[in-house]
């Protein structure tokens, strides 16, 4: 087997599955998870009949590239979200399976071990970009996200001699686990960067619909690229799914999009790879990409949800107001999250994920997610509401 494979860390619900074993919640009491970023609102509907409409195509072979109208459909999209010139669905579009599968692919295709393969990502983060550059012969950078940098990378703490060894950036805006939204400007610095030391920027942005001000959508980095007037996006992918956006996480359906001499060599990689999307999920995806009413909707239903929780968990728990996302990343009261999340599960009936499993200890030898929890307001409003008020009565001594 693949020595890289011995790299790689458990998956953090492997980790919290190994800490909860053996206790015992009150019987009686449902369980509530708020663990895995998996949207329980209802699926756009539009997408879910238009799947039913093409099934007959499950009899045709999809080509990697995906369909003309698929594409186009996104290019658009793109365009009318975040104010570009313009997006070339031919050169500068590719469909991927999900944003979890299409950074992975990337990774694996992008990097070049025959020199220095750093990859830069957040710290916490989102596990796919360590394995995946494990997996590739790659070393991660770990960029730490604290309340002190205001939960985003801090850049300009990296030396030129490392950045010189730096051959990929992933950001994720907004962030997983911290909601923080990377700015235009930040953006804009990191495109500067990348032109000096020849890195390529990977923008993971599949929670970019979910956003608390509809007045103020997050902005993302191919809109950073269109006002600096950099129309062919040098250096610069975008990833973005329909998981969240419109509740299709089975679906599996998302898209890259930037740099067509990025794009391109990857197209012909994931030929080889044999990942196309099934001509029915396309079609599925085109009615998702075109409507805005259902998302809409979703942000009106996490905006409900978020006033409500924040309402209960504000007097009792210390967390970054949310601004995007469906996370809320407080700090555990006596600084032990493994210990908290124990108690939690065995008194409350409610899991939840140590801040410490979705990172590592960086360049300070502190991991930045140690003392803090991930929450993931995915459920309906009842149940989600209910876990809440069962932390809170677990911190005020009533349970």
């Amino acid at each position: 087997m693949n020595p890289d494979l011995d790299a790689l860390h458990p998956y953090p619900f492997e980790k919290l599955a190994a800490l909860k074993a053996g206790l015992s919640p009150p019987p009686g009491l449902p369980h509530i998870p708020l663990t895995i970023g998996e949207p329980q609102h209802a699926p756009f509907s539009g997408a879910l009949q238009t799947l039913v409409a093409y099934q007959h195509e499950m009899g045709r072979y999809p080509a990697t590239a995906g369909l003309p109208e698929l594409r186009q459909a996104i290019a658009d999209w793109t365009v009318r979200r975040f104010a570009l010139a313009g997006l070339d669905s031919e050169r500068q579009v590719l469909p991927v399976n999900g944003t979890r599968e299409g950074i992975f692919a990337f990774i694996q295709a992008a990097l070049d071990r025959t020199r220095p393969a750093k990859v830069a990502m957040p710290n916490p983060f989102y596990q796919i970009y360590e394995g995946a550059t494990l997996l590739a012969g790659g070393e991660p950078l770990y960029l730490d996200c604290t309340e002190r940098n205001h939960f985003r990378p801090d850049f300009s703490a990296i030396s030129a001699d490392t950045w010189r060894e730096v051959q990929m950036v992933f950001l994720c805006s907004p962030g997983n686990p911290t909601g923080a939204v990377t700015p235009l400007e930040d953006f804009k610095k990191l495109i500067e960067l990348a032109d000096e030391y020849n890195f390529i920027i990977a923008s993971d942005e599949c929670y970019s619909e979910l956003y608390l001000d509809e007045a103020a959508p997050p902005p993302g980095l191919l809109q950073a690229c269109a006002e600096l007037g950099r129309h062919e996006y040098q250096r610069c992918l975008v990833f973005h799914s329909l998981s969240k956006r419109s509740n299709l996480p089975g679906l599996r359906s998302g898209f890259v999009a930037g740099d067509a001499a990025l794009i391109t060599p990857f197209k012909r990689y994931r030929t080889y790879h044999g990942c196309a999307m099934s001509l029915p999920l396309q079609r599925a995806s085109i009615s998702a990409w075109q409507d805005e009413i259902h998302v809409r909707a979703n942000r009106d239903a996490y905006r409900e949800k978020f006033a409500a929780v924040t309402s209960i968990l504000s007097p009792v728990l210390d967390f970054p107001t949310p601004v995007a996302g469906f996370y809320l990343w407080p700090a555990v009261p006596d600084g032990d999250d493994e210990a908290f999340t124990r108690r939690l599960f065995e008194r409350a009936h409610v899991s939840v994920l140590p801040g410490s499993y979705m990172g590592r200890a960086g360049v300070t030898g502190i991991n930045p997610g140690e003392g803090r929890l991930r929450l993931a307001l995915v459920a309906e409003l009842e149940p989600t509401v209910q876990a809440a008020q069962r932390i809170r009565d677990l911190l005020e001594g009533k349970l």
